[in-house]
């Protein structure tokens, strides 16, 4: 680990100064993610402001439209726990509770959850060429050991996967992202603030040097009553997902009013099309429809070598996820799945 400089901030100004301008100067809130980055050298820091002292964003908080903001500085488990997350938003919860180990997410905030880097072998093999760490040197997992990395979204460039569970419901949920820096506050659509990889994988997310999440805004829909979070993994502890699915239903019996689908473990950012939750609005909520969904879903699905097994892996999971939701109490342990 290279030498740096510590600085805390109690406010959002005092960060934005003590960032002040510098690339190599970065955020420090849980840790979970920038000590592994510094440790293993895969990136290097000036100076790391800590902006744990901040007194606003360590809250959960009602909206006036319904809604709930997750203060960025709320940690992954107390936003799990937290009652009105739980009731009115269990897909967040569950997608939460899926990832990482609880010591993890007794330290990781939520907008560090965001901003985490991808967990590609060779990202963090400095041996090896990656475009993620150094444009243009190459990328060594499309012809290397591909098993854990992309189908969808990928590029000549980059085929590594965004690893958060928590983002994957925050897409299928709609959520917002405000943000303030330099030029002040802004609010960006989730669905905008991760990156494909195309010509510039080591950009992973839209937001500017300089700028901090202040907080994640959920909307008043929460699909409490059909809800499913899957996440199919090597090992049943503390791994990362291969294939990941959020499902959200609105129905009216068997009907669909509205349906949120994303995918995680399965491209740059997590994955959303919005022409399958279209497909699916006024069908009955089957088995035959969620494939025909899934295949919307997965359409320009590419896997290399090592992965190809993701893509009938997905659809299988989007099926079962779909069907899952309609009885979210199957999601208990020890509870038989809807199909």
């Amino acid at each position: 680990m290279n030498n740096f400089a510590y600085a805390k901030a109690t406010n959002a100004a005092q960060a934005i100064e003590q960032l002040n301008g510098n690339t190599q100067n970065k955020i420090v809130a849980g840790g979970t993610n920038i000590n592994d980055l510094l440790k293993y050298f895969v990136t290097q820091a000036d100076k790391l402001v800590d902006i744990n002292p901040f007194i606003d964003n360590h809250a959960i908080t009602p909206l006036e439209n319904g809604g709930v903001r997750l203060g960025a500085l709320v940690t992954n488990a107390d936003t799990a726990y937290n009652p009105v997350i739980e009731s009115k938003y269990p897909l967040l919860s569950k997608a939460i509770l899926a990832g990482a180990s609880a010591q993890i997410r007794n330290m990781a905030t939520n907008g560090g959850n965001l901003n985490q880097r991808t967990r590609c072998y060779y990202f963090y093999d400095v041996n090896t060429p990656c475009n993620k760490r150094e444009p243009g040197s190459g990328c060594s997992a499309i012809k290397g050991y591909n098993r854990i990395h992309a189908i969808l979204g990928q590029s000549e460039n980059c085929i590594a996967v965004f690893p958060s569970d928590m983002c994957v419901a925050l897409a299928a949920l709609n959520a917002t992202v405000n943000i303030t820096g330099p030029d002040g506050d802004r609010v960006l659509a989730f669905a905008d603030y991760h990156r494909l990889p195309g010509d510039t994988p080591h950009i992973d997310n839209n937001l500017k040097h300089g700028e901090i999440i202040t907080g994640i805004d959920l909307p008043a829909k929460g699909f409490e009553k059909n809800y499913s979070y899957l996440k199919l993994r090597d090992r049943a502890s503390y791994s990362f997902a291969l294939v990941s699915v959020a499902t959200g239903l609105d129905l009216d019996g068997t009907i669909i009013n509205e349906a949120r689908i994303a995918l995680g473990g399965v491209a740059h950012k997590p994955w959303r099309v919005t022409a399958a939750e279209d497909f699916l609005k006024g069908k009955e909520a089957t088995q035959d429809n969620f494939a025909a969904a899934a295949d919307i879903i997965l359409q320009g699905a590419q896997g290399y070598e090592y992965n190809n097994f993701k893509i009938p892996l997905a659809k299988r999971a989007i099926i079962r996820n779909g069907m899952m939701a309609l009885n979210p109490d199957s999601q208990r342990p020890g509870a038989q799945p809807s199909l």
